[in-house]
């Protein structure tokens, strides 16, 4: 029998500077990461070890660091990118669903956000 489960973050939030135009990399923004994490651990979780599973403190970091990184045009390759490097630094992770929601996005009309989700399965 084996054991998967759900680890869920939402409504991450940093300050980055990713759009296609020029005024969104001067003027920046916040943006909004959920990612659900569905995890097979390595070990029973009965034994009660954080090397089983997904350190989400860990997770975090990873987070941030992508996306206070380096400006990407499309919040699709951004949360794309998040995908695949929490699939990288936790071979547990067999599916990250990744979020990242753009409150101010660059629309001629009224909106709360514009949000993108992609769904990386790990191979």
């Amino acid at each position: 029998m084996t054991t998967t489960y759900t680890i869920t973050m939402k409504n991450c939030a940093f300050f980055a500077r990713h759009g296609l135009h020029d005024a969104e990399e001067f003027l920046g923004q916040r943006f909004f990461v959920d990612a659900e994490l569905e995890v097979s651990p390595s070990k029973p979780l009965s034994d009660d070890q954080i090397g089983s599973t997904v350190d989400y403190g860990v997770a975090f970091e990873e987070i941030e660091a992508i996306v206070t990184g380096r400006r990407r045009f499309l919040i699709e390759a951004l949360a794309q990118e998040i995908a695949t490097a929490l699939c990288a630094r936790f071979p547990q992770i067999r599916r990250a669903r990744i979020s990242v929601r753009k409150p101010n996005a660059p629309v001629v009309g009224v909106l709360d956000y514009v949000q993108v989700t992609v769904d990386h399965h790990a191979v």
